[in-house]
């Protein structure tokens, strides 16, 4: 059993999603309670645009995404799933950015900066009222909020919506590494 701060909650699972920004020692963690889902991974990411990243970025035309994959490559954020890069165009537009990724390859989780410097501190402090005062002496803050929304699985994209996503591979390893503009219509 989970436990949350509103007693409302009290039985539903937690699934933290987080966004580290190196530049400061800053975090955004969205707590969610339904499904850790590739919608759900962009949502999080997105609120920390919303709340954090416009005003501390007020010019900013592009942001890098270093996202971590787990030893079998998968996720909801992982470099396979078509869901995640739709969700990425979709936020592209929203936002008027250009979104580049770089997923780190399997087996590399010890230069894993969120993991180290983020979720190994909040682990300590998984109630939501909790991590957002999850602090170090090197001045790491976190801001967090539950998100109560619903993330249904297994949603399947048509090959029209996966030709629509306005990908570009880099040289580089291309699988991993890609910027998406905004969604085209």
């Amino acid at each position: 059993m989970s436990t949350y701060d509103l007693p409302s909650q009290a039985d539903g699972k937690e699934i933290p999603y987080g966004v580290y920004d190196l530049t400061d020692n800053s975090a955004w963690v969205s707590v969610g309670i339904d499904h850790d889902t590739s919608v759900f991974a962009v949502a999080t990411i997105e609120k920390w645009w919303q709340k954090i990243g416009k005003e501390k970025y007020p010019g900013a035309r592009r942001i890098l995404l270093l996202i971590i994959i787990t030893a079998d490559g998968g996720g909801s954020n992982g470099h396979r799933p078509w869901l995640w890069k739709y969700e990425l165009a979709r936020l592209a537009k929203a936002t008027g950015l250009h979104i580049t990724v770089c997923h780190y390859p399997p087996g590399t989780s010890k230069w894993n900066k969120i993991e180290h410097r983020l979720f190994s501190r909040i682990t300590h402090n998984w109630r939501v009222s909790l991590i957002a005062n999850t602090t170090t002496t090197i001045g790491l803050t976190v801001r967090c909020e539950l998100d109560p929304n619903l993330y249904p699985t297994k949603i399947k994209l048509t090959d029209q919506q996966k030709e629509s996503i306005p990908l570009t591979r880099h040289e580089f390893h291309g699988e991993w590494n890609y910027t998406t503009e905004p969604l085209l219509e």
